[in-house]
């Protein structure tokens, strides 16, 4: 895999976040989301959770993919605690069915965790052309710009 062609697995699923951030708000002006991930011993992922904060040392479980099953949970995307987005969950599927075709973040022996502050005009600005470029390294349809 060439590290140059190929997108970056965590700022993809960053922006994912960002361009998504009024539905994991709730209509809150401000909040944090953490992206929680795992590694599989082969080192892709094998699950992610998306929590989302509005008040400080209150999070919820908004979203979380596996990508395979067991008698817990099912693969795939799931929404959880009256949280949905049908534009993260279209954007979640194939990047995670497809990580090979990212740059996979280090495995270093442990969960993963990104933070995510509330993002300004520009870094949403940025999110929808990452994922666009993302989703058409994927061959797949492009997303409609979100509105400001």
């Amino acid at each position: 895999m060439n590290s140059d062609l190929n997108p970056n697995l965590e700022r993809t699923l960053e922006s994912a976040v960002v361009m998504c951030w009024k539905d994991l708000m709730h209509g809150a002006q401000a909040g944090v989301i953490h992206i929680e991930y795992s590694f599989l011993p082969i080192g892709s992922l094998d699950y992610l959770k998306i929590w989302a904060s509005v008040t400080r040392g209150h999070w919820l479980l908004a979203c979380e993919y596996w990508g395979s099953a067991n008698t817990f949970h099912e693969t795939g995307v799931r929404f959880d605690n009256g949280y949905e987005s049908e534009e993260l969950a279209h954007i979640l599927e194939p990047v995670m069915q497809h990580q090979n075709s990212f740059v996979l973040p280090e495995n270093l022996g442990r969960q993963g965790l990104l933070q995510i502050s509330t993002p300004t005009s520009e870094e949403s600005t940025a999110a929808a052309k990452m994922i666009n470029d993302a989703l058409r390294h994927l061959s797949l349809p492009l997303l409609k710009p979100a509105a400001a």
